[in-house]
């Protein structure tokens, strides 16, 4: 069985969602794009994931001006502003009749090609933009089991290159992260940077805890994880010492406890690393404590907004 911090509980609705593309809805077994579409061809395309609680599209306006600062990245312009993509989203949750527990993932690309080509200026017709909404509870087992890691040999880009912020259809090699961690044995990669300092994992971002203090990456070289901003968040609001420094594998294999954090399972605990056992217990106190204040601040976020 796959086990790792997407797991979700099975939810049979999911056959019967409806899927946006381009302003049209698709049943699952329908919804294709071009194989010209530039994301298909060379990765150019950006994405956007979150989740919708109690009625409410948890911290979106942190997830719009993401998508907004990718396009601008890449060069990609738009057609609608964050309020017309908003309404697009409500749109596709309606005909849904969606109102809780829902994944939405928004996958836009440069639009399809004349010809299979890298240039921009060879697109003749977009962006396209897909809406996939899901069902999706993550499984409480699975949060309470933990998860294992393993070092990849893979490092996180720099940002020269690749800058990791960007949140683009080019994850070919965080998938070879998750590839090797996979053939070692364990459920998901962590990598380090360019320096060799520790900076994330292949899908998540990376904490860990020793003496009652947390310590995460500087944020350099990893994703700009709007749950990672929530909890270094959540320790200045309730006094936990929160070092967003360089530390190596040293400091993580004689950590206390370790977790990682994503829009879809907030908070997940490591249980092993590299075959190390991290902590006494899989789901350690700390970690629990950060969870649970985690959620709180989505219950003010739904209780604001309604």
């Amino acid at each position: 069985m796959i086990h790792g911090t997407h797991n979700a509980i099975e939810d049979t609705r999911n056959k019967d969602v409806e899927i946006y593309i381009n302003g049209e809805f698709y049943s699952r077994n329908d919804a294709k794009i071009s194989v010209f579409d530039s994301g298909y061809l060379v990765g150019d395309g950006i994405w956007e994931a979150l989740r919708l609680h109690k009625g409410v599209l948890v911290f979106l306006e942190d997830h719009l001006d993401r998508l907004w600062s990718a396009s601008s990245t890449i060069g990609m312009k738009f057609p609608f502003t964050k309020k017309e993509l908003t309404n697009i989203i409500w749109e596709v949750l309606d005909k849904n009749t969606m109102r809780d527990n829902v994944h939405v993932r928004i996958m836009i690309t440069r639009g399809i090609k004349k010809t299979p080509s890298q240039d921009p200026r060879l697109t003749i017709s977009g962006p396209n933009i897909v809406i996939i909404p899901e069902y999706k509870i993550a499984s409480k087992e699975s949060k309470e089991k933990g998860i294992t890691l393993f070092t990849s040999t893979i490092r996180r880009g720099s940002p020269d290159y690749l800058d990791p912020k960007l949140n683009c259809h080019s994850k070919l090699h965080e998938v070879q992260a998750l590839i090797q961690a996979i053939q070692a044995g364990a459920d998901e990669a962590l990598m380090l940077d360019v320096n060799g300092f520790v900076s994330t994992c292949n899908a998540t971002n990376f904490f860990i805890v020793k003496n009652n203090e947390v310590y995460t990456s500087t944020g350099q070289y990893c994703m700009n994880g709007i749950t990672r901003a929530k909890v270094i968040k959540i320790c200045q609001e309730n006094n936990i010492v929160c070092h967003q420094t360089n530390f190596s594998l040293f400091d993580v294999y004689g950590a206390d406890e370790a977790f990682v954090t994503g829009t879809f399972g907030g908070l997940t605990p490591v249980t092993h690393i590299d075959g190390r056992q991290i902590g006494e217990i899989a789901f350690g106190d700390f970690t629990r404590e950060l969870s649970n204040l985690y959620n709180g601040l989505i219950d003010r976020e739904v209780a604001n907004a309604n």
